[in-house]
């Protein structure tokens, strides 16, 4: 019975090693996009001054661009950091609480304002491992949101936007 049992066993390891050496793993489902003629024509067509980088940190990667125009216009930019954590800038003419209620959390705590490049930006948490850097100037509100993104990668995100 012993005998059986390493018998067994042998053809275990075995079968799962030979399938470890032939695996195939997908793909990312998650598709690299190019932002900058999305970029371009929000700045041609929306009612406020569209903010992008001019190029991403180093492992960064767009994920999502989207331009709505409109009595409310939106310009949105998702990306993945180098260590695939999710990072969305985000315009509107909308206020920012109400910006902070959809792209945060409507339970968000503010918290203490950072300044970056001599601008003056407020704090959102939520309790998910969400934190917003969030700035209201001419009617435009500014929202960079990162889930478990430490707040001066943000800052620093923030300062590269033209």
């Amino acid at each position: 019975m012993v005998g059986a049992m390493i018998v067994l066993l042998a053809v275990i390891v075995a079968f799962v090693v030979f399938r470890d050496l032939n695996r195939n793993d997908p793909p990312s489902p998650v598709r690299e996009v190019g932002y900058s003629q999305d970029a371009a024509f929000a700045e041609e067509s929306a009612s406020f001054e569209v903010l992008s980088p001019p190029s991403l940190p180093p492992g960064w990667r767009a994920t999502t661009v989207r331009y709505v125009p409109g009595a409310a216009d939106r310009w949105h930019l998702g990306m993945l950091t180098a260590e695939d954590r999710y990072v969305g800038l985000e315009q509107s003419t909308a206020s920012a609480e109400s910006m902070v209620e959809d792209h945060v959390d409507p339970n968000a705590t503010e918290g203490d304002p950072v300044t970056v490049d001599g601008a003056e930006w407020a704090t959102w948490r939520d309790e998910g491992g969400d934190l917003a850097l969030v700035r209201e100037d001419a009617g435009t509100t500014t929202l960079v949101v990162g889930h478990e993104v430490p707040v001066d990668e943000l800052a620093a995100f923030v300062a590269s936007l033209r």
